[in-house]
């Protein structure tokens, strides 16, 4: 049995920060993600006023009491989130909610990745927006003057990190603020979950109503499963976050390729550090690795603590020798699996659909795209849909020594290196990408590999 662990989640570990630093006083985060998007974070925090102080098991983060300032138009204070989508928006809305001009500038593939959408809502608030190349992309000037009290509508089309940014936004909005949900349809709901989730940890509780037979009905966060556009809003309440001791938990997106080898490995694979009771959406990869064919099986074990943040672990093997079969699903609550997902389709029995996942086209490369090129190199057969994905596996060429690229994108990095398990010699142009999200990911894989 090979023994792996899962890193803290990158989705808690900026939405912790973010809570600490509008927080109240000081509060410890323990067994935070130091990834390189994660330190962009503590970056622009820090450049916000957020002191950061480094402790034997995390980060003390002294906050600023809701207090956001910039600078005068002249010369507004810049913030750079690099290559982190996550970073951007919620900040983006966390700033408007201040006083003064930012610069929101990036690197790469963000200054092509859209923001009109937080624009539209925030535009009734009097908050502008002048973009300084792409019209609707970083980098942007935002000038703003705080939120007023009212009701802000958001589309989740493309993203679901602005609703997440507003929420936290609201907090230090002048009065209550009611925010709905518009568009046609919703993507990555559950990271909303986590972002109400942490707000809670941290002393403010935003409220839920959901339109049901001709009225608002009020819903705890346990029993939203999806949003309706139209059907759901959430009101927010002013007030000031508290500090707190919080303990970031295992990452289920990151986990996803660890857990994978396991259905892919002649022996069991045994990931430690994940919660059973996550709200996370990447949780659903041990569904998905039940319908392929794995056996899948919460184990209580070695590197399990009592005093971890989620002390459990999950084994995954192959079910005898029989191969993973292909499946029809609906990615649409866990696009960051789809790349790991992907790959064990290509080395399945029998086609795969993929479905609800257009938002993909906008991460750090266009990810459907770039599935597809990677896939081909090694005979797999596909079939691009305008929000999906469709794979014909082939024979694999096993043995063959193929040169992947990796679009500079950590989850695609990650997921081709499962091909290694299928017995080809897995070449990548930019495996130090992984940094971005795992740093201690071609660690954990050199015992996959030997192990």
């Amino acid at each position: 049995m090979i023994n792996l662990y899962a890193p803290s989640s990158k989705s808690i570990s900026h939405r912790a920060l973010m809570v600490a630093g509008l927080a109240e006083g000081e509060s410890l985060i323990s067994n935070l993600l130091e990834s390189e998007d994660i330190a962009r974070t503590r970056a622009c925090l820090e450049k916000l006023g957020v002191v950061f102080e480094k402790a034997e098991d995390g980060f003390k983060v002294k906050g600023l009491a809701g207090k956001i300032v910039g600078r005068d138009s002249q010369s507004p204070l810049v913030l750079d989130v690099g290559e982190s989508g996550t970073t951007c928006r919620l900040l983006t809305a966390i700033v408007a909610a201040g006083q003064g001009s930012f610069q929101i500038q990036g690197q790469g593939r963000m200054h092509e990745r859209p923001i009109d959408a937080l624009e539209m809502a925030l535009k009734n608030q009097g908050v502008s927006f002048a973009y300084l190349e792409n019209k609707g992309c970083p980098p942007f000037v935002l000038a703003t003057k705080g939120l007023k009290r009212g009701i802000i509508e958001i589309s989740m089309e493309q993203s679901s990190q602005f609703l997440s940014g507003l929420l936290l936004a609201a907090t230090m909005a002048e009065d209550r603020t009611i925010i709905t949900v518009g568009g046609q349809k919703v993507v990555s709901w559950p990271y909303v979950g986590l972002t109400i989730k942490v707000m809670q940890d941290f002393g403010l509780k935003p409220e839920i109503e959901v339109y049901e037979n001709n009225t608002w009905q009020s819903k705890t966060l346990e029993e939203i499963k999806q949003i309706i556009p139209g059907r759901i809003r959430f009101i927010i309440t002013p007030g000031e976050f508290k500090a707190r001791s919080y303990n970031v938990e295992g990452d289920y997106s990151n986990a996803s390729y660890l857990l994978a080898a396991g259905a892919l490995k002649d022996g069991p694979v045994l990931v430690h550090n994940l919660n059973p009771d996550s709200l996370q959406g990447d949780k659903e990869i041990l569904d998905i690795l039940k319908k392929m064919g794995a056996r899948v099986v919460w184990h209580k074990g070695q590197g399990d603590s009592e005093n971890s943040a989620a002390a459990g672990s999950v084994l995954v093997e192959k079910q005898c020798s029989r191969p993973l079969h292909g499946i029809e699903i609906d990615m649409g609550s866990c696009p960051d699996l789809v790349p790991t997902v992907a790959v064990l389709m290509a080395l399945a029995d029998g086609p795969s659909r993929i479905t609800n996942v257009a938002h993909l086209r906008i991460k750090e490369s266009d990810r459907l795209e770039a599935v597809s090129n990677e896939l081909s190199k090694m005979g797999c057969k596909t079939k691009l849909l305008e929000d999906g994905l469709e794979i014909f596996p082939q024979k694999i060429p096993r043995g063959q020594k193929i040169s992947f690229k990796t679009y500079n994108d950590h989850r695609l990095a990650m997921s081709l290196s499962l091909f290694e398990l299928a017995g080809i010699d897995v070449e990548l142009d930019n495996p130090a990408c992984v940094a971005k999200s795992f740093p201690g990911f071609w660690q954990e894989w050199t015992k996959v590999v030997n192990g």
